[in-house]
């Protein structure tokens, strides 16, 4: 753990604040439920190809939404719950929005703590990620074009993809063209001081593994960061951390922070009109 970080100095219940977004925001499972109404008739939807395995553990599991013309450009979005909740079911109307723009959508499952480390779920998303760039051709999408997008612990997850030496696994760099990582964690460290640990069963060495503050970036990748104004400032910290990181390392990330936004309301920018997060993804690269 890292002993000069500026969360150490908090009390345990600032920590918790600052640290478990749940304690931050408690009405938080009220905005899945004003979401529904869009969610479920993309869930629905008759072009949804359902629960592809591309691995053994049965959270290994992805949804594909292919776009209207063949070889389109492949999105993979990563939702949040801080490594210990939620599943693709609940973030289809992230697909609508994107195979809207163009995108044949990709939605994951992924391995879930305490029924796996967090070594095993980071596995697990970089395990989804190459089963796209080796099989989303067959489903419409084009292999070379690959982005990525994720929300909380789904934006740990493209960082984790940002520093995964692809050619060691016989894929060219160049196949991941961006990732728009939204209201992320970055160092898992600070979770240890949270009784979302209680789940999580970080240790310093699973947490050192899984620290993207620090692990250098591999990728080329565009890269988009973006965090809610509403947020803990020490939760709006760890963007810019990262984002001076990633500057350390020569990239030039684009980092805004959206007024107005709490930690899970700011997945509406996925369906807003004249969405900063969708203009991200959907740029040119």
């Amino acid at each position: 753990m890292t002993t000069n970080a500026p969360w150490t100095s908090l009390t345990s219940e600032e920590h918790e604040f600052h640290y478990n977004p749940q304690r931050a925001f408690p009405d938080f499972a009220t905005h899945r439920v004003r979401r529904a109404p869009l969610n479920d008739p993309a869930l629905a939807g008759p072009g949804r190809i359902a629960d592809l395995s591309y691995g053994e553990h049965p959270r290994r599991r992805l949804d594909i939404y292919p776009a209207a013309r063949p070889r389109a450009p492949m999105h993979v979005f990563f939702h949040g719950g801080y490594w210990r909740a939620n599943d693709k079911n609940g973030f289809a109307f992230v697909a609508k929005a994107l195979v809207r723009r163009g995108f044949t959508a990709v939605i994951p499952s992924y391995e879930l703590c305490p029924g796996s480390t967090l070594d095993g779920t980071v596995d697990s998303a970089l395990a989804a990620i190459e089963w796209i760039a080796r099989n989303g051709g067959d489903y419409g999408g084009d292999p070379a074009s690959v982005s990525l997008s994720g929300h909380s612990a789904g934006a740990h997850l493209c960082a984790a993809a940002l520093a995964t030496d692809w050619s060691a696994r016989g894929l060219a760099p160049s196949f991941l063209t961006s990732a728009t990582m939204i209201s992320g964690v970055y160092d898992p460290a600070p979770a240890m001081l949270t009784t979302v640990n209680e789940d999580l069963r970080l240790t310093p060495e699973i947490a050192a593994r899984q620290d993207y503050e620090r692990a250098a970036p591999r990728s080329p990748a565009r890269v988009s960061l973006f965090v809610g104004g509403r947020e803990p400032w020490h939760w709006i910290d760890q963007t810019f951390r990262y984002s001076h990181h990633l500057r350390r390392h020569g990239r030039d990330p684009a980092v805004q922070v959206i007024p107005g936004h709490d930690h899970f309301g700011i997945l509406d920018e996925y369906v807003a009109e004249d969405s900063p997060v969708l203009k991200a993804i959907s740029s040119p690269d």
